[in-house]
């Protein structure tokens, strides 16, 4: 099986294509990333919100329950 490039520096060269090579692989990696932390963020407040709104639900029901004795 021959390798691909001989060293290290060859690699990252990309045989002269390296400009185009690296910027499409940065086109591809960084929204995904920025999809995966927007993703987590989103999660977690759509959480958050679900947590308040039973706690207001359940302070709602403990006030008609006190009102109504």
């Amino acid at each position: 099986m021959n390798r691909a490039f001989a060293n290290w520096a060859d690699f990252f060269a990309m045989g002269g294509y390296a400009f185009y090579v690296w910027l499409a692989v940065a086109f591809t990696v960084v929204p995904l990333l920025l999809l995966v932390i927007h993703t987590r963020v989103r999660h977690r407040a759509i959480l958050q919100g679900v947590e308040r709104q039973q706690a207001r639900e359940q302070r709602i029901r403990a006030a008609k329950a006190t009102e109504g004795m």
